[in-house]
């Protein structure tokens, strides 16, 4: 009994000094984080003022798999919102509006989290040079009942891990649109170059069909379809998620009456593949011999070939043919397709 009542002397204590620190601790606090991002701010500026593509890589939404969305016109800009919660745990819900927008220089967020009436206010200042962007966050957290002011003093330290992952997120996500759009800018068709190429993690399918007029090219329409609705719809990843296709095969093959190839999107990274028709395939990085073709599918032949005795003049071996298809591959009169192949000692 008596140690009882000496626990409840120390706990009356320990809350009478917590009280007391309270009166130390701002109901709310103010304080900015500063990040710069390797990307001019007509790219990045987009990825916060749609908040579409905000809640793709904010590290508070993006890490989360139960969250679930709404979004609300105007779905970019000054007037535009969304709502979250997540699946599985009724008291992770919330708000976001857009409540100014100063296009490419400012915004502001309210994010109201729960049924809290007070809201975090988010001002966001971007500054722009060199190809790069100076993005200053300045946050104000809500005003805290007198008892829970001491969550002003751990907010700061979690919103910025939060941001750091978050832009971490981003740079990713940019990094795959500008690979996309440098691939097709002040491309020289029909020209043998050389490149060295990274590594490369390809999702796709193994195939074997016919080497007949259009039964191949329709064969290769089909298994694009099949391996893009795979990574966009099973998987959700968008556009600016994964690379141009790539078609994998022996360089000569173009000789034989069947034709084995894999066909495969670049991923960042591997994911758990419950279908067994999907696999995964690794480029390796190498120096290849690279002509940009555009014209019919059929006609690519040429450029192989030319590729080929390249690689024989210069006394080097050469590994698989690999066709990356820079457009939808869904005209077979005008294919736009990187060749390389793999060349060594």
């Amino acid at each position: 009994m008596r140690f009882l009542k000496f626990g409840i002397v120390i706990l009356l204590f320990l809350a009478a000094i917590y009280a007391v620190s309270m009166n130390f601790v701002d109901e709310s606090r103010s304080f900015t984080i500063e990040k710069e991002i390797s990307y001019p701010v007509e790219k990045v500026f987009p990825q916060f003022n749609n908040l579409q593509n905000f809640a793709r890589w904010n590290a508070f939404f993006s890490d989360d798999p139960q969250m679930s969305y709404q979004f609300f016109s105007p779905y970019e800009g000054q007037g535009s919102s969304m709502t979250y919660r997540n699946l599985k745990n009724s008291g992770t819900m919330g708000e976001i509006f857009i409540r100014y927008e100063n296009p490419l220089h400012t915004l502001r967020y309210q994010l109201f989290e729960g049924k809290h009436n007070s809201p975090y206010l988010i001002d966001l200042k971007f500054k722009t040079g060199n190809q790069k962007t100076k993005i200053t966050w300045i946050i104000h957290t809500p005003k805290q009942p007198f008892l829970k002011r001491s969550l002003n003093l751990i907010n700061e330290d979690y919103i910025a891990e939060q941001i750091d992952r978050s832009m971490k997120n981003l740079v990713h996500i940019l990094a795959n649109k500008v690979d996309k759009e440098e691939q097709r800018k002040n491309l020289k068709f029909d020209s043998l170059m050389v490149e060295d190429a990274q590594n490369q993690l390809l999702l796709g399918i193994n195939v074997t069909t016919k080497n007949m007029k259009n039964t191949l090219f329709k064969n290769i329409v089909m298994n694009h379809n099949k391996v893009l609705n795979f990574i966009t719809m099973d998987l959700g990843k968008r556009d600016d998620e994964y690379g141009a296709p790539v078609m994998i095969t022996d360089a000569d093959n173009f000789k034989d009456k069947e034709v084995s190839y894999f066909y495969g999107i670049p991923l960042s990274r591997k994911l758990e593949i419950s279908d067994n028709n999907f696999s995964f395939r690794t480029l390796n990085a190498s120096r290849n011999y690279v002509i940009y073709y555009q014209g019919s599918y059929a006609g690519r032949i040429k450029p192989i070939q030319q590729l080929l005795l390249q690689a024989k003049k210069d006394s080097l071996k050469s590994g698989y043919l690999q066709q990356t298809f820079l457009e939808r591959p869904d005209d077979e009169n005008n294919a736009v397709i990187k060749l390389s192949l793999p060349v060594f000692k």
